[in-house]
C-alpha cells in the first residue's frame, strides 16, 4: 500500500510534489503533502485499501499534532491492537490501520513494532523532540531508501523520488560487485546509484541532530519456539497458524485475489482462502479472483494445474497468455520503474499484476516465502549432510531433489553418486577450513543448533534469495498499484518453521512435506502431491529463439551495447546470446545467465540516460 517520501529540512512544495509524483504508481488514489514548521516535509501517495474515506488520508497526525506519520504497508492485526489501545484510553477517528500504528507508537514507543503483524516502512515525526522515527518490517517486504544530499536528509519508498535531488546520476562504487552478486546486495545498504542507501529490514532508526542511528529489533533466532515432538501435532499447529495468517490478510475494504501459478504455495493460499470464506462471513467476501500467467508450449507452463485448482474451488480463473512482443516496447520503462537488477526479465510478473488491476482487484494473497522456509530450491541437497551417512536417508534426499527438477531437455539431469560425493567432499572441506560461516548470524547460539538444511534455509530466507524476491515483487505489483500479502511470511509461522528439524520439512520423496499434509484437505491431490517444480520465470530460451530473436540480435550488435561500460566483455556476451538466438544452444541456465549479464546495459539506458529533473 502506498508510497512515502520526506525531507529534512523542508522542501519547496512544487519541487517536492514533482519528486513525490515519481512514485504515483504506488499510490494512484490520492496524495498528501505537509510541511511541519520549517523542519520537515512529509509526502504520501495513497493506495486505498482500508478505510477508503478521507479519515484514512496521510500524512496523519494525532489529536494534539505532536506526531505525524506516513506509512507504506499494512498492519494486519490492527483490529486486535485497536481494541487493546481503546482499553488504555485511546480514541479513534478512522477505521484505518495507520491510526492504530500511530497510537501504538504513542503508547509503546519504539517497541511497538514487536506488536505488529504486517509489512511496513513508516516514518513518524515528533514535533516536540524534532526527531524522525523510522522502521522497516521484519523481512523487508516494503522498501525504504535514504540519502543525505547537500545537507538535506531524504527518504523514500523508491529511489526515483531521490533522483531529482542528485546533480549527476552515477553508478555506485559497488556497481560491479552488485551486478555480479544479484542475490547478495539487497540486505546491504548498497544501491546501484551513488549516494543512495537502503534502510535495513528488521531495523528501526532515529534521525536527530543531523544523524541517523539504526537498531536491529528483529532476529528470528531470538524468537524460536518449542514445537510438538509428534509430526501429526506439528501439522495441526502449522495448519492453524497458516489459516490464521490468511484470515488476517483477508481483511480489506477492496477486492482481493491471488496470483496463481499452479504450484503448491499459491494453490495452498487460495485453498485456505476458500476454506476460510466457507466457515466465516467476517472476511472479505470479494476474494474469488485467481490470475494465471500461461506460457503455451514451453517448459514453463503450469496452467493445467492452476485450472485444476480453480475447478476444484469452483471459482473462475483469469488465464493470461504472456506474449512478450506486446509489452517488450515498454522494457526500458519497466526497468526504470523496477530500479534494480535481476536474473530474469520482469515482463511476465509485471503483466500478471497489471491484469490483476485491470480486473478491479487491488490486493493479492500470494505464496511467497514457502520455498525459502522449506526447500530452498537446489539447496535441498544441503540435507545430505544431515543424513549422517544413512543410505536410506541419503536416497530419500536425492529422490526428493530429483523430483523437483524440470524434465525438459533445456535442463541437465543429475547423477546421484556424483551429486552425493561432490557435495560431501566440498562440505567437509568447507567445515574443516572454517569456510562454512555463511550467515551474518553464524555466531548466534541458536544458529549453531540448526541442522545443515535449516542453516541454508535461514540464509536464503533472511539474507540472499528471499529479500531479493520480496524487493522484486513489491515493484512488479506496485507498478500497477497492487498490494501483495504473504501469509507464509507471518512472523509466527516463520518462527515455528525455523524451530523444526529438516525431517519435518521434507521426507518420503516430497519437499514441503508439512505444507502438503496441512493443506491436503483444501486443494486437488494432483497439486498437493505433485513433485515437479517450475517456478514463475520467463521461458527465455523460447523467447530468444522465436518472438524476440530480432530484438536480441539487434541489441547485441548495436554500437551503444558494444561500447557499454556497464557490461563485462560485450563481445563475449554477444557470442553467447547469438548461440541461443541461432539455436546453437538451448541451455536454459546459459540463456538466463546471458540475460543477467545483459541487464546492466538495459538498466543504464532506462535510468542513467533519463532526465530526472523538473522542467
Amino acid at each position: 500500500m502506498c508510497g512515502i517520501f520526506g525531507t529534512i529540512p523542508k522542501t519547496e512544495t512544487s519541487f517536492f510534489k514533482f519528486a513525490l509524483d515519481k512514485i504515483t504508481h504506488r499510490g494512484p488514489d490520492s496524495y498528501g503533502i505537509e510541511d511541519i514548521d520549517s523542519e520537515i516535509t512529509l509526502g504520501h501517495r495513497r493506495l486505498s485499501i482500508l478505510d477508503l474515506s478521507e479519515n484514512g488520508h496521510q500524512p496523519m497526525s494525532n489529536d494534539d499534532g505532536r506526531y505525524t506519520i506516513v506509512l507504506n504497508g499494512e498492519i494486519y492485526n490492527f483490529l486486535e491492537l485497536k481494541e487493546e489501545l481503546s482499553k488504555k484510553g485511546h480514541d479513534f477517528k478512522s477505521t484505518s490501520d495507520t491510526e492504530v500504528l500511530l497510537k501504538s507508537y504513542i503508547e509503546w514507543g519504539e517497541e511497538c513494532v514487536l506488536k505488529f503483524n504486517g509489512m511496513w516502512a513508516f516514518a513518524i515525526w515528533d514535533k516536540v523532540k524534532k526527531e524522525l522515527f523510522m522502521s522497516r518490517d521484519r523481512y523487508g517486504k516494503k522498501p525504504l531508501f535514504y540519502a543525505v544530499i547537500d545537507g538535506k536528509f531524504i527518504f523514500a519508498s523508491e529511489m526515483k523520488s531521490i533522483y531529482p535531488f542528485i546533480k549527476n546520476l552515477e553508478v555506485s562504487e559497488d556497481f560491479d560487485w552488485m551486478k555480479n552478486n544479484i542475490f547478495r546486495y539487497e540486505v546491504t545498504e548498497k544501491c546501484l546509484i551513488k549516494g543512495i542507501k537502503r534502510f535495513p529490514h528488521g531495523h528501526s532508526g532515529t534521525f536527530s541532530n543531523g544523524k541517523l542511528t539504526t537498531k536491529r529489533y528483529w532476529n528470528t533466532l531470538d524468537h524460536l519456539v518449542d514445537v510438538p515432538k509428534s509430526y501429526d501435532e506439528q501439522v495441526e499447529q502449522f495448519r492453524s497458524l497458516f489459516l490464521d495468517a490468511c484470515k488476517l490478510r483477508m481483511r480489506s475494504d477492496v477486492a482481493i485475489g491471488t496470483a496463481l501459478s499452479g504450484g503448491l504455495d499459491s494453490s495452498a493460499t487460495i485453498g485456505a482462502m476458500a476454506h476460510l470464506s466457507k466457515n466465516n462471513n467476517s472476511y472479505s467476501k470479494d476474494w474469488q479472483h485467481a490470475f494465471v500467467a500461461t506460457f503455451p508450449e514451453t517448459p514453463m507452463d503450469e496452467s493445467k494445474y492452476a485450472k485444476m485448482v480453480t475447478d476444484h474451488l469452483g471459482i473462475k480463473g483469469t488465464f493470461m497468455e504472456v506474449e512478450p512482443q506486446k509489452h517488450w516496447g515498454k522494457l526500458e520503462e519497466y526497468f526504470y520503474l523496477f530500479e534494480d537488477l535481476y536474473i530474469t526479465t520482469p515482463i511476465p510478473m509485471i503483466m500478471i499484476y497489471e491484469a490483476v488491476k485491470k480486473n478491479g482487484v487491488t490486493v493479492t494473497l500470494d505464496g511467497h516465502g514457502a520455498d525459502e522456509l522449506f526447500s530452498g530450491y537446489n539447496g535441498l541437497i544441503e540435507a545430505l549432510w544431515d543424513t549422517k551417512l544413512n543410505p536410506k536417508k541419503i536416497k530419500n534426499v536425492l529422490d526428493t531433489y530429483q523430483g523437483t527438477l524440470n524434465t525438459s531437455d533445456q535442463f541437465d539431469k543429475i547423477n546421484y553418486s556424483k551429486v552425493y560425493s561432490s557435495f560431501m567432499i566440498k562440505t567437509a572441506a568447507k567445515k574443516l577450513l572454517g569456510k562454512d560461516r555463511v550467515s551474518r548470524d553464524h555466531d548466534h547460539p541458536n544458529f549453531k543448533k540448526l541442522d545443515n538444511l535449516s542453516k541454508h534455509l535461514y540464509v536464503i530466507f533472511n539474507e540472499t534469495i528471499l529479500p531479493t524476491l520480496l524487493r522484486n515483487y513489491d515493484r512488479y505489483a506496485m507498478i500497477s498499484g497492487v498490494e501483495i500479502r504473504m501469509p507464509f511470511m507471518d512472523h509466527r509461522l516463520v518462527s515455528f518453521v525455523n524451530s523444526l528439524p529438516y525431517t519435518s520439512k521434507m521426507g518420503d520423496g516430497y519437499t514441503k512435506k508439512l505444507i502438503r499434509d496441512a493443506i491436503d484437505p483444501y486443494i486437488p491431490k494432483e497439486v498437493t502431491w505433485r513433485k515437479s517444480k517450475i517456478g514463475f520465470t520467463s521461458p527465455i530460451v523460447d523467447w530468444m529463439q522465436n518472438d524476440l530473436s530480432e530484438w536480441f540480435s539487434d541489441t547485441v550488435h548495436s554500437k551503444s551495447f558494444l561500447q557499454s561500460q556497464l557490461v563485462d566483455n560485450p563481445m563475449e556476451l554477444q557470442g553467447k546470446i547469438m548461440d541461443i538466438v541461432t539455436n546453437k544452444s538451448k541451455n536454459f541456465v546459459v540463456a538466463q545467465d546471458s540475460w543477467r549479464a545483459l541487464t546492466p546495459y538495459i538498466w543504464g539506458k532506462s535510468t542513467l540516460d533519463r532526465n530526472h529533473k523538473a522542467m
